[in-house]
């Protein structure tokens, strides 16, 4: 059985399922995953960047699926004793009935949407953690996993399919939360997966040079950040970095009340900004944090006009934030306990995930103007099967910057790491530029020869625990691998006394 629903039917079938539950004594979900289909489910056959949906039709039937939608021709699908509805926009309807499913949980909390190249992860935790200080329960999605309830969970995605945020926020709002605050990553907004999500608040944060792989232009990618805006009603509130280029096009069809931050407008200013940390003033509130660097500075004020947007006062999001320290491997130091060799002195190390350009450029600027008379050591590469313009700029960035540049494996994932690192090396020029695919072995290399009172920065990988490689996730941690390098580097120390 075939049919064929126009757009305006569909929405009013998806709104019916919201209101009355009428579908759902017909059908006991939707996925996009064959895997996932169960006895009673809808299956979205969809066709995506990697594979094609459509090819996976016959296996979810076989598992029992009782409904097809497309937006191809019934008569084109054979879906056996299933039932074909064709569509229009295929990843809106998903997304509508993925939270209608879950009985639309976003009805009971208030959201905010992070986008931009970097600082979505930072920006998102430390709104959490604000909250949390406050006694506000909230969700968090993103880079760096979930936070449900009290329980923290791995996520492999910034931005999880339509089934799987509708099932995390409907498990959040279950455990109490009252808000999320989640990244949103600009593949999710380009497949619509964050659709059917009615944003109290979106936060950009910049727009760099990346995933130009997938977007292919840099216009395409600045218009997939763009949709969160024009997403947003008139009743919500859009935080913008007004000191980027792309702003007032990112706000140029947005109904809602903006709230921008910027050095440029005097709207932010920066007090202080050193190895201690940060004295920034917003709206002519102080804010003193742990963290350190001028993105910093730009990180806090987002998180700052987020909480502000969620009711919370100025005051209290400012004492909050002052005891803050966001994100895990977001210029982090490493702890090393030096042991008997007390009073010898260590090289600093530093890990931050910075797997950009402008990430790196960031990070390197920090480092240096925080010591500028310290040697400076930069270890890091590029993720496999990703844009690849990125890597001859980002070893340009690295020979610039640093004084030693170690160039090494990052995720090579289905490629050649040695061609990768052949990738980097052609923008790096000078002097003290060496590479060791062996990330442990270039972590090691590295800390060994850096100068006593020099600076270390392991780029890249940050927060993550692990290395992929031929879609295999192997245990690898860069704070575990500077620790044993600092420890070895102690054992040579010692030997020699």
């Amino acid at each position: 059985m075939s049919i064929r629903l126009s757009q305006k039917r569909v929405e009013t079938l998806t709104k019916a399922v919201r209101k009355t539950g009428q579908l759902l004594s017909f059908y006991e979900g939707v996925t996009v995953d064959s895997r996932k289909v169960k006895p009673g489910f809808i299956f979205a056959a969809i066709k995506g960047y990697q594979t094609d949906g459509h090819l996976y039709v016959s296996k979810a039937v076989e598992k029992g699926a009782s409904l097809i939608i497309t937006e191809r021709n019934p008569g084109e699908i054979e879906a056996g004793d299933a039932a074909v509805m064709q569509v229009s926009d295929i990843r809106t309807v998903v997304a509508h009935l993925a939270f209608a499913f879950e009985g639309d949980p976003q009805q009971a909390m208030k959201v905010a949407g992070v986008t931009g190249t970097n600082g979505k992860t930072t920006v998102s935790t430390l709104v959490h953690q604000v909250l949390g200080t406050l006694g506000i329960k909230a969700g968090l999605m993103g880079t760096a996993g979930k936070m449900i309830g009290d329980e923290a969970v791995e996520s492999s995605l910034t931005t999880g399919d339509p089934e799987q945020i509708a099932a995390d926020m409907s498990e959040m709002r279950g455990k109490g939360c009252s808000h999320l605050v989640m990244e949103v990553s600009s593949h999710a907004l380009d497949q619509k997966r964050t659709k059917a999500i009615r944003f109290d608040v979106g936060a950009f944060t910049n727009l760099t040079h990346d995933h130009l792989d997938y977007h292919g232009t840099a216009e395409a990618y600045r218009d997939a950040k763009k949709r969160l805006f024009d997403q947003l009603d008139s009743e919500a509130v859009a935080v913008i970095n007004t000191d980027e280029a792309d702003a007032s096009y990112l706000m140029k069809h947005t109904a809602a009340q903006v709230w921008g931050y910027g050095e440029a407008d005097d709207s932010m200013k920066i007090l202080s900004n050193n190895a201690d940390g940060l004295v920034i003033e917003i709206d002519e509130v102080r804010i003193e944090s742990p963290l350190c660097g001028t993105f910093n500075a730009y990180n806090l004020a987002a998180a700052y006009l987020i909480c502000r947007a969620f009711g919370c006062s100025a005051d209290n999001t400012a004492a909050a934030l002052a005891s803050a320290k966001g994100a895990r491997g977001r210029l982090e130091r490493v702890e090393f306990e030096s042991g008997e060799l007390t009073g010898a002195s260590f090289p600093a190390v530093f890990v931050d995930y910075a797997h950009t350009p402008d990430a790196l450029r960031n990070v390197l600027d920090t480092l240096r103007n925080m010591e500028p008379e310290k040697e400076l050591t930069v270890v890091f590469g590029c993720g496999g099967d990703r844009d690849k313009t990125k890597r001859p700029l980002m070893g340009q960035i690295a020979s610039e910057r640093a004084d030693l540049v170690m160039v090494t494996s990052d995720n090579p994932r289905t490629e050649n790491p040695e061609a990768i690192i052949h990738d980097i090396m052609q923008g790096t020029s000078g002097e003290g530029i060496d590479s060791l695919a062996d990330r442990p072995g270039a972590i090691r290399a590295a800390i060994l020869r850096a100068d006593t009172n020099g600076m270390v920065l392991i780029a890249g990988k940050g927060h993550e625990t692990y290395q992929e490689v031929m879609g295999q996730r192997h245990h690898m941690d860069d704070f575990e691998l500077a620790q044993k390098a600092l420890a070895d580097r102690a054992s040579v120390m010692q030997g020699r006394n």
